[in-house]
């Protein structure tokens, strides 16, 4: 693939090149993906510089989106220190790459029959590094910056569209868990 004359183009079109299967190859699209992060972290940080500033929560743009097959590619702001609920993806595949800053990701399994959640793993992504989930309905999973102090940007790649999904909380420390429907919001369009 070509370089194009900015590092959004490029991210934009490996995804969209990637995403013409309706499950495809996550280990593939985050290697090529990874590429162009670490060859082009600068002009990517000065290039989404806009984004980092003084925000209320996590902000959500639109980079591209496709409906056969479906895919939507975002760029997300992360305030520092802020956290996800543990929550789903509406079994939807998705991979998620840092851009900039650093993001701790716990994974967990949740059980289909009773729904109790087990956590599973937990990963440390900076620049470049990524991870994936191939469409479970039962992968649940909790993201944090892990910066206290400045805003970490993040490149997702969805099977669709994520407008609805489900956050979990623990009623009590050892006690089950409750599902609670959430809407997401995109906060625009990006443009280079």
């Amino acid at each position: 693939m070509g370089k194009h004359s900015h590092p959004l183009k490029t991210l934009r079109a490996i995804a969209l090149e990637h995403g013409t299967a309706g499950q495809p190859d996550l280990a593939s699209m985050a290697l090529e993906l990874g590429r162009v992060v670490h060859r082009d972290a600068s002009a990517l940080a000065t290039g989404l510089a806009r984004l980092s500033g003084p925000q209320q929560g996590l902000r959500r743009w639109l980079l591209a989106e496709r409906s056969k097959p479906a895919i939507n590619v975002l760029v997300m702001a992360w305030p520092a220190s802020h956290r996800t609920p543990v929550h789903d993806h509406a079994g939807l595949w998705g991979l998620e790459m840092t851009l900039v800053g650093a993001l701790e990701v716990e994974s967990f399994a949740r059980d289909p029959i009773s729904g109790d959640l087990r956590m599973h793993g937990r990963d440390w992504l900076g620049p470049g590094d990524g991870t994936w989930f191939e469409g479970e309905q039962n992968h649940v999973h909790r993201c944090r910056n892990l910066s206290k102090q400045a805003t970490a940007l993040t490149l997702h790649v969805y099977g669709g569209e994520l407008a609805e999904y489900f956050a979990y909380e623990q009623v009590a420390p050892a006690g089950p868990w409750m599902a609670r429907p959430r809407r997401s919001a995109v906060a625009g369009r990006l443009t280079y």
